[in-house]
C-alpha cells in the first residue's frame, strides 16, 4: 500500500482532461457489454445526466458508429428525474438522455427506464417501488455512473439522505437548484421536487465509476479523503467494495498528493514545490513566512526539505522572494529596466497585446485593472470577445431596447415602420414564449447586440481607440441553446486569423476552468490550438509570444501558482467597478450566474480583494486589490 492509499478511502484514477477521463469509462462500459454479450446475458447500466457524462456519451456514440458497438443488450436506468417535468422538455433527463445517447445507438427502446416526472403526485409513490422491483427483476445495475454536485449530493440524494434510502420524491436543496438553473435560465424556473435512486439503490450496484470535472476539488477531496458522513452523501461510497472515482487534474487539485504531495512519500524539491509547501505551511499557522521556524517545519511534515535545503529561515527567503518577485505595476513589463526576476521582459516596448474575453464582459470583470494599466502603459491593447454571450441576456432587456428604438426614431421623426413590425414581432414571440422554446434568430441577434454595444462601450471607457476590438461570435456557441458544441475547424481557423493580423508579443486568456457553463474551457482550448498550430507552421513572431492565464468571475489561481500578481490602488478598484457596471445587462439578475448569488462586480472585488489580503499575511505589501496570472507554456 503506497502513502497515497493511506489518504485517500476510494480509489482515484486521473487524467490531464475530462476528455482523456470520459474516454476511460466509455472503454470500461463498453468492455463490459462485449463481455456481457459473449456470454448472453443482459448488461444492465445506470447511468447519470449533466455536464458531467456528455463526453462520456458522445465517445460511447462514436464507439456505436465507427467500432460496431451494439448496445442491444443493455438494459439502463437512470438515477434521477425533476419533478414535475414534461418528458420532451428540453431540460427533462428524459430529453436529456436521448439527445445526447439513446436517439444515436441501436439500444431496444423497451429497455430505457428513466423516473417519471410526468405522473400525478399519488401515484408517485407506487412508481418509486417499481422502479425499485424493476432493478431487481433485472438482476441489479452491472455498472452505476455518477457524477457528484457541489454539497456532495449523488443523484438527487442531498446531504442528510439516509444510506437506506430508496427510490423517492425528494426536496432539492437550494445549493442544487442554483447550480441547475443555468439549465432554466434562472432560479425560479428549476423545480423544486426530484425522483431519485436512494443511496441504498445505487450502493448495491457492483461496480460504480464517479466522474467529476472542473471547479470540485473541495468536495472531492472531502469525499475521498474525508469521514464516511450522511452530510457528505458520497463519501457514503467509501463503503462500497467496487467504487472508482474518475477526475481531471483541477478537480483532484486539493487531494493530499496534489495538495501536499510531501506526506506522501519522497518528491523532488523543486523551486515551484518549495514554494507550495511553504506557503501553504504559513497560511495554516497563519504566519508571515519570514517567521516560520524550523520547528514549524518539523511539525508540519517538512523536515525532509529542511534535511536537504538546510537552514529554515534560507528556505524563507527563498520563497518571500518568489512571492515577491511576482508582484508588478507593470504587466507588460518595465521598458528600459534590467529587472531579471520581473514576471515579463522588458522589451520589445510597446508590444502588441490581446485580452480574450470568453464572454463579453470576462476581460473587464476578470482583469479590468490590467486591461486599463496595459493601455495606460501604452501598450497597444486589443480584445477579442469570443463568443456573443446573447444567452445571457433576458427577453425584457430585449424589449427595453426595441422600445428605445423605436422611441428614439420617432423622437427624431425617422421611418420607423421596420423597428416597430420587429418590436410588434418580438413581442408576440416572447408574450407566448413556452419554457424550453428557443430564441428566434432575430431576438438572438438584437441580444448579441445589446452585449456588444456593452463590450463597445467598455473598450472605449478603457480609451482604447476604433479598430481594437474584435468580434469573433466563434461557431461552437451560436446553438441558441444552453449546451454549447465541441471546439470546431471553423472556431480555429478565426483564431489564427485574429492572431496572424495582430502578431501580439502577450496574449491573455481566460484559464477558468470553473465555468459552470464549459465556454471558458472551449475558448481556452481554442486558442491554445491557434497557437499551437502557428508555431508548427513556423511563423516567427510566435516565438516571442508569451500567453497569460487570468481566472474569471468564479474563482482565483492559488497563491502559490501565481507567477505575475498586478496589485490595484482603492481608486483602481472603483474604475474597474464602474467598468463592469457598463454591462447593464448583466446586473442586478444575471441568468446562468452558477452556485454564486453575488454579482459580477462583487465577485471580481472579493476575490481581488482576497488575493491581496494573502499575500498580505504572507508578509508582502498590503495593496486594496490584486489580479492574477499564471504563464502557459507551448
Amino acid at each position: 500500500m503506497s502513502m497515497v492509499d493511506s489518504f485517500e478511502k476510494i480509489p482515484c484514477e486521473i487524467f490531464s482532461n475530462a476528455k482523456e477521463g470520459s474516454r476511460y469509462a466509455a472503454k470500461e462500459i463498453a468492455a463490459l457489454i462485449k463481455e456481457k454479450q459473449s456470454k448472453g446475458e443482459k448488461c444492465v447500466l445506470g447511468l447519470a445526466t449533466g455536464s458531467t457524462p456528455i463526453s462520456m456519451y458522445a465517445e460511447l456514440v462514436r464507439m456505436h458508429k465507427e467500432e460496431g458497438l451494439s448496445f442491444r443488450n443493455v438494459i439502463t436506468f437512470n438515477l434521477d428525474e425533476y419533478y414535475p417535468i414534461d418528458k420532451d422538455a428540453y431540460q427533462s433527463y428524459w430529453s436529456f438522455m436521448h439527445r445526447h445517447l439513446f436517439d444515436h445507438i441501436d439500444i431496444d427502446k423497451a429497455n430505457i427506464h428513466i423516473p417519471n416526472g410526468e405522473l400525478p403526485k399519488e401515484a408517485i409513490k407506487a412508481h418509486c417501488m417499481e422502479y425499485e422491483q424493476m432493478i431487481e427483476d433485472a438482476g441489479g445495475i452491472d455498472l452505476q455512473v455518477l457524477g457528484i454536485g457541489n454539497n456532495g449530493h449523488i443523484g438527487f440524494n442531498e446531504p442528510g439522505s439516509s444510506i437506506f434510502s430508496k427510490t423517492r420524491l425528494i426536496n432539492l436543496d437550494n445549493s442544487t437548484r442554483v447550480a441547475n438553473s443555468r439549465e432554466f435560465q434562472n432560479i425560479a424556473k428549476v423545480p423544486r421536487l426530484a425522483l431519485t435512486m436512494g443511496i441504498s439503490t445505487i450502493m448495491k450496484s457492483k461496480r460504480i465509476i464517479l466522474m467529476a470535472w472542473g471547479f470540485k476539488a473541495q468536495i472531492i477531496a472531502k469525499t475521498v479523503e474525508g469521514d464516511v458522513t450522511e452530510q457528505v452523501p458520497a463519501s457514503i461510497l467509501q463503503q462500497h467494495n467496487n467504487c472508482t472515482f474518475v477526475l481531471e487534474e483541477n478537480t483532484a487539485s486539493e487531494l493530499t498528493r496534489f495538495k501536499s504531495p510531501w506526506l506522501t512519500g519522497q518528491i523532488e524539491w523543486t523551486p515551484k514545490m518549495i514554494k507550495r509547501a511553504v506557503v501553504n505551511m504559513a497560511l495554516k499557522l497563519d504566519k508571515p513566512v519570514l517567521s516560520l521556524t524550523a520547528v514549524d517545519y518539523n511539525e508540519n511534515g517538512l523536515g525532509d526539505l529542511l534535511v536537504e535545503q538546510g537552514d529554515a529561515y534560507e528556505i524563507n527567503l527563498q520563497v518571500f522572494y518568489l512571492l515577491r518577485d511576482s508582484i508588478t505595476g507593470w504587466p507588460g513589463g518595465k521598458p528600459g529596466a534590467a529587472l531579471p526576476t520581473h514576471p515579463e521582459r522588458s522589451e520589445p516596448y510597446p508590444k502588441r497585446c490581446i485580452i480574450f474575453s470568453p464572454h463579453p464582459d470576462d476581460d473587464i470583470i476578470s482583469m479590468g485593472g490590467t486591461f486599463m494599466r496595459l493601455h495606460d502603459q501604452g501598450h497597444e491593447v486589443h480584445v477579442a470577445y469570443q463568443t456573443s454571450g446573447n444567452i445571457a441576456v433576458t427577453d425584457e432587456f430585449v424589449t427595453r431596447f426595441l422600445d428605445f428604438a423605436v422611441g428614439f426614431e420617432d423622437m427624431f421623426g425617422m421611418d420607423k415602420h421596420k423597428s416597430e413590425k420587429i418590436l410588434s414581432d418580438a413581442d408576440k414571440f416572447l408574450a407566448g414564449k413556452k419554457k424550453n422554446q428557443m430564441d428566434t434568430p432575430e431576438i438572438r441577434s438584437i441580444k448579441g447586440l445589446i452585449r456588444r454595444c456593452e463590450a463597445k462601450a467598455t473598450c472605449k471607457y478603457v480609451g482604447l481607440p476604433e479598430g481594437r476590438w474584435h468580434f469573433q461570435n466563434l461557431p461552437f456557441y451560436e446553438t441558441g441553446t444552453i449546451e454549447k458544441k465541441p471546439m470546431g475547424e471553423e472556431d480555429v481557423i478565426v483564431t489564427m486569423e485574429l492572431l496572424r493580423k495582430i502578431k501580439p508579443h502577450q496574449v491573455y486568456c481566460a484559464g477558468d476552468l470553473a465555468d459552470p457553463h464549459g465556454t471558458h474551457k472551449v475558448c481556452l482550448d481554442i486558442v491554445f490550438e491557434s497557437l499551437r498550430r502557428i508555431k508548427a507552421a513556423g511563423d516567427d513572431w510566435v516565438k516571442d509570444c508569451w500567453v497569460w492565464l487570468y481566472k474569471g468571475a468564479w474563482q482565483e489561481w492559488d497563491i502559490a501558482d501565481i507567477e505575475m500578481a498586478i496589485p490595484m490602488s482603492p481608486d483602481q478598484v472603483m474604475k474597474k467597478r464602474f467598468g463592469i457596471f457598463i454591462h447593464q445587462s448583466q446586473k442586478d439578475s444575471v441568468p446562468f450566474q452558477g452556485t454564486d448569488l453575488r454579482e459580477f462586480w462583487q465577485r471580481a472585488e472579493d476575490r481581488n480583494g482576497n488575493t491581496a489580503g494573502l499575500y498580505a499575511s504572507l508578509g508582502l505589501t498590503k495593496y486594496a486589490a490584486m489580479e492574477a496570472f499564471v504563464r502557459w507554456h507551448y
